[in-house]
Parts: C-alpha cells; structure tokens; sequence
C-alpha cells in the first residue's frame, strides 16, 4: 500500500501521487510490492535498500546516513488478540524534500496520523514530524504496558480462585510480549541518543534541521522512552514473581493431593491385610464362631479408624 500526504496550511492532509509529488509530503509504504519500492526510489532518489530495511521483521533499531538522506529504524508496538504483544520495524527516512516511513504492517502509531489528527503535525516540517512519531511511538509503548498491567492483575486474580492453564499461557504470553518491548526499547534508546549527537553533524544540514523546539520534543521523546523502560523492568519483575509463586503453589498444592493419597492407600491397606489374614485356607481363630465375620469386620474398622486417626493428628489429610 502506497500514500501519499501532505499538509496544508488550512489544516488538512491533501491526498498526492507519485505523479504530482510535492516538496515537503509524506510517503507512507506499508507491505510494499518491489514495484512500488522500484517507483518510490527512482522518483525521491532513495537507496533501494534504505527503503527495504522494515521489511525485515527481526530487523534491530538503528541509523543509517547516505548523501542526501538519512534513515531512522525503530521498533513501534503492536497487539495481536487483544494479549498478544509484539513489535514491528518502522523505518523514518528524511530527505531534502521528503518523509518517508515504511512498515511491514499499519500499525497504530502511524494510522494516528490521519485526517483527524493533520493540525497537530505538518509533513513539511520533516524533523518534527520524525520526532512526533517517535513520541507517539512512546505513548503507545506505555498504553500497552499500562493494559499489560492489567491483564496481570486479572488473571492473577482467577489463578487465586482456581489453578487453570488457560490462565498460565496467558501470563506466559504477557511476559513474552514484555521481552520483546524491553529488547525494543532498549535499542531504540540507543537511536536516540545517535540522534542528539547529529544535531551538530553540518553534512546533515537540510535534511535533519533540529530547532530549539524539535530538540525540547526530542527530550520529550527520549524521556517517554526511559518510562517505558522503567515500566517493562517493573512489570517483567511482577510477572516474574508471580509465575515463580504460582509455580510454587501448584508444586505444593501436587505435593498436598499426593501425600493425601498415600494416607488413603495406607489406610485401605489396613482392612485388606486383616481380611487377607482371615481369608486364608487354613484353620483360623474365629472359623467356629457364627460371629466370626462380624468380628473380623469390627477389628477392620477399628484398625482403619485408628490409622486415619493417627494421619489426622499428623495432618495428612
């Protein structure tokens, strides 16, 4: 999918082609077709390879430079089935005369750049608008984390009541999903500190203009991201603890239905070895006696009540 953009100083995004491209629009490629990266590259004068990097989705966050364009690669959050969290490659590429950004998949931080949203950003204003991503990029992380949280608190809350493993693949795939954030965060803190050290990199002049303003939104960006981060350690640390403590208690709990168990077997055996005492084909006491089974069940029982009394005072069962 190809679109193109470009905002207006009335405040709207007007819709443009590759045919009538202006200065200052906004490319956005999601899932590209070879021709349409073929198109995009031959008309902006864009590496080939610059605008094939998202495509990769195990691809790491990082900054490329050419001549007259720069790439920032960045990893942006996703959600797959409500608790199935992951992250994408989302690659940034400035030019003297455009924005280009480039995803494998639409993913909700760019799908919040629309027509609502065009008087909070202006596509000409290319290094704001880069920053303005990754700022959104940011708020999305602690969004997720923030339904992460409480994802947790829910199933900790139905593992309290009962032991199911719908409910412990479900906190398995909350931790997975905090795994992939904390790695993504991580490499993306890194970018932009790469980014702060270009501010003075004059080769770069036209293409990434940093302002008094862009710099403040930058901050912004950089510290979003260090909450997050603080945010993924915590969270990974509870969920953590509390798979380690349900762990335990469903370890005990197995050692509990065991040991209750061995009491049960014990205590059957009991009446079993009388009867099988008593059931032999040999002259025994109380053959004679028309009581004699009666009797025989009476010790059974009383020898069976006096080992489950025993096991109770040891609080077996």
């Amino acid at each position: 999918m190809l679109e193109i953009y470009k905002s207006q100083e009335s405040g709207h995004l007007e819709s443009l082609t590759l045919k009538t491209l202006e200065k200052g629009a906004w490319i956005n490629i999601v899932d590209p077709t070879p021709y349409e990266l073929k198109e995009v590259s031959a008309v902006t004068h864009v590496e080939p390879d610059f605008l094939r990097s998202a495509l990769d989705d195990e691809e790491r966050s990082h900054i490329d430079v050419e001549d007259d364009s720069i790439m920032i690669l960045t990893n942006v959050p996703v959600v797959y089935d409500e608790e199935s969290y992951d992250t994408l490659p989302l690659s940034v590429i400035l030019t003297k005369n455009y924005i280009i950004t480039v995803c494998l998949e639409e993913t909700p931080v760019i799908a919040s750049f629309n027509e609502r949203t065009a008087r909070l950003f202006h596509t000409y204003k290319k290094t704001q608008f880069l920053f303005e991503i990754l700022y959104r990029s940011a708020t999305f992380y602690l969004r997720y984390l923030r339904q992460i949280n409480k994802l947790s608190e829910e199933i900790e809350d139905q593992l309290r009541l009962s032991m199911r493993n719908s409910d412990i693949l479900r906190l398995m795939e909350l931790r997975k999903g905090l795994t992939y954030f904390s790695a993504a965060l991580r490499s993306n803190d890194a970018v932009f500190e790469k980014i702060m050290r270009l501010r003075t990199n004059r080769t770069l002049a036209g293409v990434l203009d940093i302002y008094e303003e862009d710099e403040e939104l930058l901050e912004d960006v950089i510290i979003e991201n260090k909450q997050a981060r603080e945010m993924v350690e915590m969270y990974s640390q509870i969920l953590s603890q509390m798979a380690d403590i349900f762990s335990s208690i469903i370890s005990n709990n197995q050692n509990m239905v065991m040991k209750f168990l061995a009491a049960v077997t014990i205590i059957i055996a009991v009446p079993t070895v009388i009867a099988s005492f008593f059931g032999m084909n040999v002259p025994m006491p109380l053959g004679e006696n028309s009581y004699g089974f009666i009797i025989v069940i009476c010790i059974a029982v009383i020898a069976a009540s006096f080992a489950a009394f025993i096991f109770y005072k040891k609080r077996m069962f």
